[in-house]
């Protein structure tokens, strides 16, 4: 019978004991939160006249293995009634824009958006699509995002498209970041096929096998493009918690932080502030470099590969204005890197979830992500800029972006420092090695969280599904 301790009480923590919960071979599973509260990045703001805000994460994608995970969970926890679907034929799903050249462009879609020139792009982009199948193959085991998309479809794609997705996704640098890492289905398309186009035709390679239950089904039947919850994403970790607590299994600890962790013949002794706690396997769900300092220092090579991982800052400054103040219906804007190296993007919160807005008169929400692979460069030190600063940042670009000229009649900045981890070239190799190292040591230890193989929600909580199943076997 087993004890297992799980660092972190975030989004992959919380998920990890959920599936450990599940198995009668576990005794007792302890989780250890350094903060106040559960959940991580998955936070949400309610307000008390009904407007929800959130600070992290927003739409949760359905699609895929992981996707049908999350729904299957959010099935199981009883969250199904709370669901707010966006499918696809929603303006939201349809109109995502790009701010380029000081204009708002949308971003081309279906077959008539492919057959003709689009600004801000050159030629239609078709052709590019039609003369990626002729490409050859890359002989690199990887690739930085913006080569690899320059190489297959051209450099106008990866320097306006490409470089503001990966701005919208990781906060991060197409020209650092790994294709192979962040997108593995176009790095596999590729390397199986020869071709993205022949890969997304014909499949890209093994995927995990994960059957839908009936909220899954159901968001194919209606083709959900993204979905969030009524009260905020945040009621996903709550959920989470209140299972673990009624389970009988899990003692659930905040403001607990880990300073230190050893292993012997015995288990692990983990030290914390006022005492210590035995166990017989970690899961880790701190970032990486959280976890690099509570490691004994004869454990070198593994201390090393987690500092290598580098994580990016990012303000996330919710706004909210009295009317309809939008000049356009869509999802949001993202900005290329060549247009405004601070401002990312910005989300147009009150169209794809309109049931978040305050429930008496007109208002318009939006987030504006600021910083990212940017922050120090255009900011200077997180801990020494101001929330004034970024606040009059965050309205003078949807003054100047979106000709909104009343001031917000209400404003929250945050700031997330560290939030999202950057998968630059070889990140892979380095997470093999960490494995191989754990291996080799006989290390009852699993990695989990975005540090490693995802940082999408979905990615998060299906690592922590991974770790419990390969402790435990299926659960």
């Amino acid at each position: 019978m087993t004890t297992v301790a799980v660092l972190g009480g975030g989004i992959g923590g919380l998920a990890a004991s959920y599936y450990l919960c599940k198995s009668p071979q576990v005794t007792k599973v302890i989780v250890l939160e350094s903060s106040s509260r559960f959940g991580g990045w998955l936070w949400s703001t309610r307000r008390s006249d009904g407007a929800v805000f959130e600070h992290g994460p927003r739409g949760i994608r359905p699609a895929g293995a992981v996707g049908r995970n999350t729904l299957n969970m959010v099935d199981d926890l009883g969250l199904g009634g709370e669901i707010l679907p966006v499918t696809y034929s929603h303006v939201a799903s349809k109109n995502r824009y790009v701010y380029v050249n000081k204009q708002l462009h949308r971003m081309p879609s279906g077959i008539s958006g492919l057959l003709r020139t689009v600004p801000p792009f050159s030629r239609p982009l078709l052709l590019s699509v039609a003369m990626e199948i002729l490409v050859k193959k890359g002989k690199e085991d990887d690739e930085s995002i913006h080569s690899f998309v320059s190489r297959r479809l051209g450099k106008e794609l990866a320097d306006i498209a490409v470089d503001s997705l990966c701005r919208g996704v990781f906060a991060g640098d197409c020209r650092k970041l790994s294709v192979r890492s962040c997108f593995p289905v176009l790095y596999n398309a590729e390397q199986r096929r020869g071709s993205l186009i022949l890969g997304m035709l014909m499949g890209s390679g093994p995927a995990p096998v994960v059957p839908p239950g009936p909220l899954a089904q159901r968001s194919v039947e209606e083709s959900w493009a993204q979905w969030s919850l009524s009260r905020g994403v945040e009621s996903l970790p709550e959920s989470i918690t209140q299972y673990l607590k009624q389970s009988g299994r899990v003692e659930l600890h905040r403001e607990t932080a880990v300073q230190h962790i050893s292993h012997s013949a015995s288990g692990w002794k983990i030290k914390l502030e006022d005492g210590a706690m035995s166990a017989d396997h970690i899961i880790s769900a701190l970032p990486a470099k959280a976890l690099s300092s509570i490691l004994p220092s004869t454990y070198q090579p593994l201390i090393q590969l987690l500092q290598d991982i580098s994580t990016v800052t990012v303000a996330v400054v919710n706004l909210e204005y009295e009317g309809s103040v939008l000049p356009v219906a869509g999802f949001g804007h993202l900005l290329p890197s060549s247009e405004d190296r601070g401002l990312l993007g910005v989300v147009y919160d009150s169209i794809p979830f309109p049931q978040h807005n305050r429930p008496d008169g007109q208002t318009t929400r939006l987030t504006v992500m600021m910083g990212g692979a940017w922050f120090q460069e255009v900011f200077g030190a997180p801990e020494a800029v101001t929330e004034e600063c970024l606040l009059a940042r965050a309205t003078e670009a949807v003054s100047s972006q979106l000709g909104v000229t009343t001031a917000p009649s209400w404003s929250r900045v945050t700031l997330q420092r560290d939030c999202i981890p950057q998968y630059y070239q070889g990140h892979y190799r380095g997470v093999e090695s960490m494995r191989s190292f754990i291996r080799e040591n006989n290390l009852p230890l699993s990695l989990i969280g975005s540090s490693y193989d995802g940082v999408s929600v979905n990615d998060v909580i299906f690592s922590g599904r991974t770790a419990a199943e390969q402790l435990l076997g299926t659960v």
